[in-house]
């Protein structure tokens, strides 16, 4: 009997969170006399939208969590952002995203106000919660943890952690790239190393004064663009196997700039455009949840946006995902709202399929390792060996500098023979220490001839510090000597300076080799649980409260994220149960039969009456948004016909043709580029003739030279063939 093929197992689904959170009613859409539409039920999130135009008209909305005006920061957090940052500590990549209208509180939902403990938003809550998980962790168990943080405006990718000089060139916009195994990635976006809460805020803090906003009629702080804040936590710890296990997380905290409309905003000029760029890369998200929602739909347009392609993995792929969407609950927005709301309700029906990241290529903890590891081997390898031998080095250095002066000494009373007694007698007692010292240089000339490169290398840092004082000390004696010629002191102490540069250099290799290590020790931060400590009794009751607080935090984690499943389900158990009861109803007469089923006709009725209104909704949406992308696209094609018609006028059609003959079509960055052509072109150009003269680049004639020298700005003929003229409206002379 063959055997059954047992398939690999498929990665679990899971559904995008997505979350409501309703803005307060301000003063001023009261005093404009704006109504409330918008009631919510926190406890089982349901939402009702009231149209302002027709008070019976209600539309209900479920979702997995709501929040009303009086919610607080912490909160939100808990109940949505916490479920995301604990998946990504265990290797899970999560995205957490706002949406919604401009002005409806996605930046403060995200950022809020970091001075005040209260009013954190999502991102610094998510540092404070990274950090304090790894202080409580063991400390066998390392974290390396990576930030970054770009924006996209107007389709052009900017890493807000790269300040651009002062007066200096515009920074030019990253690329992005795929790659088969990692994905979508931005090419040359700076990562940096962090080890606190207050780097990462520095960091945030920096990248928000290099944001895009500005001021419209509807927030006078308004996000121009769209930003990502991306955390990398890499996590390392001994498994059974005695291996180190690895696995890497990434957290992206999008800030999304809201959608707008131009007759509400009042925007003109630059934000015009900029509305443009937001409306479509919104439009964009939107039809890749409509196309990931839709079934019959292969296609998904990844790549009509940069956005979406940032997200790509967030929205289908491999991550968990959390999507808040913020409400104005003003009647003047109403439009906005239930369009907010439906994306919302359509992206509750995207499905991912997260997976832990184990031992990924591109991790950067396990090259550190690495690099740790290899800088231990070299500094043990230098001082291996240091044990035995280290204490006779000093007296074999020692004899050898005498030696060699004894050997020179002959000379000099062959040289000055007559010398006086007191030489001879010097000479003999050196010639005594001579004797005493050969067995000690054989040993010195052997461990020269061995086949240890650098003897210095096995010296420990102690016996290389009495080395240099050895080395020192017969320097200065050397020099006070009086019983040698000078070019033989000047040659002996080259010796001594040269030995002395060899331990120098040597305790500079051991100095810069423990800064590395110490660099590279310093990225990783350890766990903060350590076992074998015993505090005072307060440190001790303290830190069991704060241990205490963590374990309470992590278990309504999963209090959480179970009761989000258990509504799921709760919904799924209902529709069934409804659809069992209809299938199996009976009827004790005719008349009763007749009544239900009226009643039935009725909510029928009912519902069809509201299917309609809904068809009529989306098309009235639909006419809206279809004549904003018609006023974009006449504010684009009047722009193109300006630029058409400089061309035609200004560029002569020899070099139009080369140069569009030569362009091609980047479809990566959806740009034109003719770079190869001007570099073409401009080694084709020839040389123009210079004049003899050392200022001018031509022959000038005598009227423009005077011209010139009393300072006329355009003379007929100037040196570069180009007229500097004022553009008025004067009329030509007859």
């Amino acid at each position: 009997m063959a055997s059954a093929k047992v398939s690999a197992p498929k990665p679990s689904t899971e559904n995008v969170i997505v979350t409501i959170r309703c803005r307060p009613f301000s003063q001023k859409e009261a005093a404009a006399g704006h109504k409330k539409i918008v009631a919510i039920d926190p406890q089982t999130a349901f939402i009702s939208l009231t149209n302002p135009k027709s008070e019976t008209d209600v539309k209900d909305f479920t979702f997995d969590a709501a929040f009303d005006e009086t919610c607080k920061q912490v909160e939100v957090y808990d109940s949505t952002a916490r479920i995301i940052v604990d998946a990504v500590l265990s290797g899970f990549n999560g995205t957490v995203f706002c949406y919604g209208q401009t002005g409806t509180g996605k930046t403060f939902s995200m950022q809020g106000i970091s001075e005040v403990p209260e009013l954190r938003g999502i991102i610094p809550q998510a540092f404070h919660h990274i950090f304090s998980h790894i202080s409580h962790r063991s400390t066998e168990k390392k974290f390396l943890v990576r930030v970054s943080f770009l924006e996209i405006y107007n389709e052009d990718i900017k890493d807000l952690l790269v300040k651009s000089p002062k007066g200096g060139p515009k920074i030019a916009g990253l690329e992005l790239k795929e790659h088969p195994e990692t994905g979508v990635y931005v090419k040359d976006l700076g990562t940096h190393i962090v080890k606190s809460v207050p780097e990462m805020e520095a960091l945030m803090t920096l990248g928000n004064k290099s944001r895009s906003v500005g001021a419209t009629l509807m927030n006078e702080n308004s996000s121009r663009s769209h930003s990502i804040f991306t955390i990398t936590v890499e996590s390392s710890e001994p498994g059974p196997d005695g291996k180190d296990r690895i696995v890497a997380g990434k957290l992206h905290l999008v800030d999304l700039a809201g959608s707008e409309r131009q007759n509400k905003t009042g925007a003109s000029g630059d934000r015009l455009k900029e509305a443009a760029k937001i409306n479509l890369s919104l439009s964009a998200l939107g039809n890749c949840i409509s196309a990931l929602v839709d079934g019959k739909s292969s296609h998904v347009p990844y790549r009509d946006s940069k956005l979406t392609r940032l997200l790509q993995d967030s929205l289908g792929g491999n991550a968990k995902t959390l999507m808040i969407a913020t409400l104005s609950p003003a009647s003047y927005n109403y439009e906005e709202t239930v369009s907010t709301l439906r994306y919302a309700n359509r992206a509750k029906s995207i499905k991912n399929k997260p997976k832990v990241n184990e031992d990924p290529k591109d991790a950067m903890l396990k090259s550190c390792q690495e690099e740790i590891e290899k800088l231990k081997m070299a500094l043990a390898a230098r001082q291996k060996g240091a044990g035995g031998g280290a204490p006779g080095q000093p007296r074999i250095i020692t004899k050898v500098v005498k030696k060699v002066v004894v050997k020179k000494v002959p000379r000099i009373r062959d040289h000055h023979a007559q010398g006086d007694e007191e030489e001879t007698e010097d000479e003999e007692s050196e010639d005594d220490v001579e004797e005493e010292t050969d067995d000690v240089i054989v040993e010195e000339r052997t461990d020269q001839n061995s086949d240890t490169e650098n003897p210095l290398a096995e010296l420990d840092p102690e016996t290389i510090n009495k080395l240099e004082q050895q080395v020192e000390a017969e320097k200065q004696a050397l020099l006070a000597s009086k019983d040698m010629l000078t070019s033989e002191k000047q040659r002996i102490a080259a010796e001594l300076e040269q030995r002395a540069k060899e331990l120098e250099a040597e305790r500079n290799m051991r100095e810069i080799l423990a800064q590395k290590l110490r660099a590279l020790e310093t990225q990783m931060v350890v766990g903060g649980g350590e076992e074998g400590e015993e505090p005072d009794v307060v440190g001790g009751f303290l830190k069991r409260i704060e241990h205490q607080q963590i374990q309470l935090q992590e278990t309504q984690s999963k209090l959480q994220e179970q009761a989000l499943r258990e509504t799921l389900l709760q919904q799924q158990l209902e529709a069934r149960q409804d659809l069992h009861l209809q299938m199996e109803e009976h009827y004790a007469s005719l008349q009763e039969e007749v009544d239900i089923k009226t009643k039935k006709l009725g909510k029928l009725f009912t519902r069809l009456q509201a299917a309609k209104t809904e068809i009529g909704d989306l098309e009235d949406e639909f006419r809206a948004e279809r004549e904003d992308f018609l006023d974009t696209i006449r504010e684009l094609t009047r722009e193109l016909s300006l630029k058409t018609t400089i061309i035609d006028n200004f560029v002569p059609i020899d070099e139009r043709k080369k140069v569009e003959s030569g362009a091609v079509f980047d479809e990566e960055s959806d740009e034109w580029f003719v770079a190869g052509v001007l570099e073409r072109h401009l080694a084709k150009r020839y040389e123009r003739p210079r004049s003899l003269g050392d200022t001018v680049r031509r022959p000038i004639c005598r009227y423009a030279r005077m011209m010139m020298s009393v300072g006329d700005p355009s003379p007929r003929w100037r040196i570069d063939n180009i007229l500097t003229l004022k553009l008025d409206n004067s009329e030509r002379a007859q």
